[in-house]
């Protein structure tokens, strides 16, 4: 600047200086006679003018830098000021993660800073540069209160602003947002700019929403609720802090009684000692615990408890309360104790029946083989009497089928009073072969289809008299309950699946009506059809075995249409 003014004085004193020397020879050649010294004088004169006047401009040059000088440093401290300041600005709005925007409202001109595509998603040609983008933005359901609250705070001047409302993102979703502005009015009062500060509280607002539900379902949570602080000093187990109503109902103490005290005067002489001190330990601990042990009512009367302490932690993992559940199981313990006594009841029956099965078996034995033996004597004997041969006939028949009963009863009883029992490698095709030779004649007269498939299994590790047994029961069943409109026809399929052995029964005879008796089809003494000769303990029988080989056993039928037994064994 300093060099520029020096050009400035130079050029002008130069200037000056060659218009005088010019001036004065246009001049001198017009004149002719003039005094001596004349010229000389003119010159002088000049130079001392230009001499003067170019002191001057040099002194008003300088003047005019040191004002130049000054603004030009107050320029710099301002420029810099501004520098810091935008500095500033941008590295808060980074730290708090805040979108700021500044709204320009005479000309509605809107400017947004790079947290509106951080935070919102938004690309930075698709953000408007107008209130009506940010408008358009806010949730349908905040749009109008928002904005009637915006307007009324610009009519009042007042300076600060705030909202809440829901802002919507890039990809259709919302926010919930916290809105904070700060308007600017010229010299009347008229507002000019608003700048604000938009920042995301969709985390508080979730947790505000799951803090209220937690506290309406404490509130009015059928189990009492009580909540301790973590301090021990005083007491083993913490005072309480809080309490809903029903732990009011259930004990009798209101929250005044007990806030500030310990829990330990809920418990008198015939709490258990043991389960408190596991309570103790596990409070010492900080680890949860459930403890069942008799508490007293405020009046003074006894109840039974399911008292249980859970640890509650703050954000940074700090221990900070203690959450007690609470539940009155009186009446549970009552009905836990009828139980227990019907239980050794009950066990004691099935001692004594089991006893009276063996003794009642073992007793009718030695007269049924005597009646027997008398009944195949009697073969022998001619009767010409029709109506004595048929009641012989008969008394045949009955002494017969009460064998027969007895000695189901005694599997069944064999079966129940042995969980263990022998299991040996079986070849299946045996069993069939077996089981078809017992049944040859029923077969032969009765000519059903028989369609076998036991390519899939050859050796099962299991017992072969129950397995023998069961086939046994359920072709005969097949044999006996079949539809006298058709042929009967009778699949039985062996396939290993996922390591178990699922065999298949499957007829087309009459069916049973499981809409009835689904809940009874394996009853004790449970028939589903007029047959005279049933006895309604072949599919009782079946279960017993296949269960005491822990295998299942499932049916399907359809009323005339047939019915599919389905038994699982684990295949080994």
């Amino acid at each position: 600047m300093k060099n520029y003014s020096k050009k400035i004085t130079l050029v002008y004193f130069f200037t000056l200086l060659l218009l005088a020397l010019i001036g004065h020879s246009i001049f001198f050649s017009f004149t002719q006679t003039l005094p001596e010294n004349t010229a000389l004088y003119f010159y002088l004169k000049d130079f001392i003018f230009i001499a003067i006047s170019t002191i001057v401009l040099i002194i008003l040059l300088r003047q005019k830098d040191n004002r130049n000088i000054s603004v030009f440093e107050k320029l710099k401290v301002t420029n810099k000021e501004i520098s810091e300041s935008n500095e500033r600005y941008d590295i808060v709005a980074k730290a708090t993660s805040d979108t700021i925007w500044d709204w320009k409202i005479e000309d509605d001109s809107f400017k947004w800073n790079k947290g509106i595509q951080g935070v919102f998603g938004y690309k930075k040609e698709d953000v408007g540069k107008t209130s009506k983008w940010w408008f358009d933005r806010i949730h349908p359901e905040d749009s109008l209160k928002m904005s009637v609250k915006l307007y009324s705070f610009l009519e009042q001047k007042t300076e600060k602003w705030q909202d809440e409302y829901r802002f919507q993102c890039a990809d259709g979703s919302y926010k919930y947002v916290l809105d904070r502005g700060f308007l600017m009015k010229d010299k009347d009062g008229k507002p000019i700019r608003m700048i604000g500060a938009i920042q995301d509280i969709t985390k508080q607002k979730s947790e505000e929403q799951r803090l209220r539900l937690l506290e309406t379902v404490i509130t009015h949570s059928k189990d009492a609720v009580m909540i301790t602080d973590i301090d021990t000093s005083e007491n083993v187990i913490p005072n309480i802090i809080f309490v809903n109503s029903a732990f009011t109902e259930m004990t009798g103490y209101r929250a005044k009684d007990v806030i500030g005290k310990s829990p330990i005067l809920f418990f008198k002489e015939k709490s258990d000692i043991l389960e408190l001190d596991k309570l103790k330990t596990a409070i010492q601990d900080y680890k949860e615990c459930f403890i069942e042990t008799i508490s007293y009512k405020k009046n003074g009367d006894e109840f039974w408890i399911n008292f249980s302490m859970i640890p509650v932690t703050n954000k940074d993992g700090e221990h900070s309360h203690w959450i007690s559940i609470q539940r009155d199981v009186t009446e549970e313990k009552g009905k836990e104790k009828e139980r227990e006594q019907l239980i050794r009841e009950l066990t004691q029956n099935n001692k004594d029946l089991k006893q009276f099965s063996y003794i009642t078996s073992h007793n009718l034995r030695a007269p049924l083989s005597n009646l027997t033996g008398l009944l195949n004597l009697i073969d022998d004997i001619k009767i010409e009497d029709p109506e004595l041969n048929e009641i012989i006939t008969g008394f045949s028949k009955s002494t017969h089928l009460l064998n027969e009963t007895i000695n189901d009863l005694v599997k069944v009883i064999i079966i129940k009073d042995n969980p263990s029992i022998q299991k040996e490698k079986v070849l299946i095709k045996e069993v069939f072969e077996n089981v078809f030779n017992q049944l040859s004649f029923l077969i032969s007269v009765h000519k059903p289809i028989l369609i076998i498939d036991l390519e899939d299994v050859s050796i099962l590790e299991i017992n072969k008299s129950y397995l023998e047994s069961i086939f046994l029961n359920l072709l005969t069943n097949a044999i006996k309950y079949r539809a006298p409109i058709r042929q009967l026809k009778v699949t039985i399929s062996t396939k290993v699946e996922d390591d178990n052995l699922i065999i298949t029964f499957k007829d087309n005879g009459i069916g049973i009506d499981l809409v009835k008796n689904k809940d009874k089809i394996f009853g004790l003494y449970q028939r589903f059809h007029n047959y005279p000769d049933s006895k309604g303990l072949g599919l009782y029988l079946v279960k017993s075995q296949v269960e005491s080989m822990n295998g299942t056993i499932a049916v399907s039928s359809i009323v005339g249409k047939g019915t599919t037994f389905t038994i699982i064994f684990k295949y080994s």
